[in-house]
């Protein structure tokens, strides 16, 4: 099921896309292809930290279940050097790089589609990210596909092509709640 969720701060329409097996029900956002939420049918809560509406994700930074990128972590002083040339990023967790810059793959609208597989209930999200942006060499097309399977696993399987040697580190970075309240000290 696809249904519209809001829009970005461009106007661009955002979708939240279900995937549903046999005991487990995940949304999915257009927004940052982030895992809004995850759930079991014998719980009462999501098994991931997610915001019930569109807004936060579009002005909280956590990150929260987000495909993040093009690199996951930080790059110290945002500076690197790639066959014999010098890159600036952008530094947005002073004084370094962090998730991709002030605008990463979480702060993108991803295309999406549904995939009929034979592993289960499958969405395919793609982001075409320009050569330079964020200060990242190369043309970089991402793919991302979620999974629901028919024996209640979510898989996220991640491909990258590029046009010119880039770093590239993909990630969810989704925080799990499993047990629905307290911290993850108290989980097992």
């Amino acid at each position: 099921m696809i249904r519209a969720w809001g829009s970005d701060l461009k106007g661009r329409v955002v979708h939240l896309i279900s995937l549903v097996s046999d005991d487990l029900r995940a949304n999915i956002s257009t927004y940052g292809a982030v895992l809004q939420d995850l759930r079991c049918n014998d719980l009462p809560h999501s098994l991931v930290l997610g915001f019930p509406n569109l807004q936060p994700y579009l002005t909280n930074p956590p990150y929260l279940g987000a495909i993040v990128g093009r690199y996951a972590n930080r790059i110290a002083k945002g500076k690197f050097t790639l066959d014999g040339a010098d890159y600036q990023l952008a530094t947005n967790n002073d004084p370094n790089h962090l998730h991709g810059g002030d605008k990463g793959f979480d702060k993108r609208v991803w295309d999406a589609r549904p995939l009929d597989t034979a592993n289960g209930a499958s969405v395919e999200f793609s982001y075409m990210s320009k050569d330079g942006e964020e200060g990242y060499p190369g043309n970089l097309k991402s793919v991302v596909v979620y999974t629901l399977t028919d024996g209640n696993e979510l898989i996220v399987d991640y491909k990258a092509t590029t046009d010119k040697a880039t770093p590239i580190n993909l990630t969810n970075h989704a925080y799990w709640n499993l047990a629905g309240k307290g911290t993850i000290l108290d989980h097992v």
